[in-house]
């Protein structure tokens, strides 16, 4: 019995120093795997690194220089690389619709007028898209039934002599009634799905007359429509001499920028989301402003401009005593006034009608 159990504990010794050596192998094999494995394997992807700096490696000799030639080596290549992917270059002209070659979009990288972006789409402009023109098309709509139509229009005409007097034979046609000018205005046409009316740019214009014996006016003039903007602004120059005024012809009177595209989109929805609404006493847009084109005009004070952000964050910066006010003149594709107040409406501009002419 005493046999046995001896027999027992020397087999269980044994085993453990057995399982001991194995797990010590095991480890021992998962430490240098990667030491064994790049002297076992010659093609090691590791084999290929140098063991010294890059910073430390010799220059090439003139014998490897005067060998690397790759014009000779493109040269020597029996198949060249196809010319329409690597050597296409735009046409220059655009030569009409039949032609067999046609310029590419300008979101094409190899065309001319490319230009990258846009990187981001504005508030303004996403809303219009997506909301605004649906909706201008929808409340403007007229229905034609099948069959109907228009009787002639004289709308905008020049008017016939009746021919009462022999002096009317010969004469040129008489202009349209009212206004005493001969000039025809901007027909309205009707709002389809081809001329709805959109936002074109936004004129900003600062005059400061007294820039003609200060200069200060004009740079600080030039620093507040270029910080509003974020444009480089144009200076401006007197066209004619006004005596009242003391302008003299030639002199700068102010400055001026343009916005179009996203620009203009990013500068109205400033001007109507955290500028006007601080105006306590701006009643909103006069209802009867306008070119008759469809183009919209309001002013700012110099006290209002302190509401711009870009103002209002460091406005110690900007002397009060020459901060100018400014021209806000803005261009829609509308053909009349009541279109532009129509867009205008929809974008959020407030408008106010005098009350003697309220119905």
């Amino acid at each position: 019995m005493s046999g046995a159990r001896e027999g027992l504990r020397v087999a269980n010794a044994l085993r453990s120093s057995r399982a001991l050596q194995q797990r010590s192998a095991l480890l021992c094999r998962q430490r240098f795997a990667s030491t064994t494995g790049a002297q076992s394997t010659p093609n090691n992807d590791l084999a290929d690194l140098e063991p010294a700096s890059s910073f430390a490696t010799p220059q090439p000799d003139e014998a490897t220089l005067k060998q690397f030639n790759p014009k000779a080596k493109a040269a020597a290549r029996e198949q060249q690389l196809p010319g329409n992917r690597y050597q296409y270059h735009p046409p220059k002209y655009y030569r009409g619709p039949l032609h067999p070659v046609q310029m590419p979009r300008s979101s094409d990288p190899t065309a001319r007028d490319f230009v990258p972006g846009p990187f981001n789409v504005p508030r303004g402009k996403h809303t219009y898209d997506s909301t605004i023109a649906p909706d201008l098309m929808t409340l403007t709509y007229k229905h034609i039934p099948p069959g109907y139509e228009a009787p002639e229009s004289k709308k905008g005409e020049l008017r016939e002599w009746d021919g009462s007097s022999p002096y009317h034979e010969g004469r040129p046609r008489r202009g349209p009634r009212g206004g005493g000018s001969s000039r025809l205005g901007l027909l309205e046409r009707d709002i389809t799905n081809s001329n709805i009316p959109e936002l074109e740019g936004i004129s900003i214009a600062a005059y400061t007359p007294l820039a003609a014996d200060n200069k200060e006016y004009l740079q600080v003039a030039r620093a507040v429509i270029q910080a509003i903007t974020g444009v480089h602004p144009e200076t401006i120059r007197a066209k004619k001499n006004v005596v009242q005024w003391k302008i003299r012809k030639g002199v700068f009177a102010g400055a001026k920028a343009d916005l179009t595209g996203d620009a203009a989109y990013e500068f109205l929805d400033k001007l109507l989301t955290l500028v006007l609404p601080k105006i306590k006493d701006w009643p909103g847009m006069k209802w009867t402003t306008g070119d008759g084109a469809g183009n919209l005009g309001l002013g700012m004070e110099p006290e209002w401009m302190a509401f711009f952000p870009e103002l209002e964050f460091n406005y110690d910066m900007y002397p009060p005593a020459l901060v100018p006010g400014c021209h806000i003149n803005i261009k829609t594709s509308a053909t009349s006034d009541r279109q532009g107040r129509l867009l205008m409406e929809a974008l959020g501009m407030p408008f106010y009608e005098p009350a003697k002419k309220r119905r």
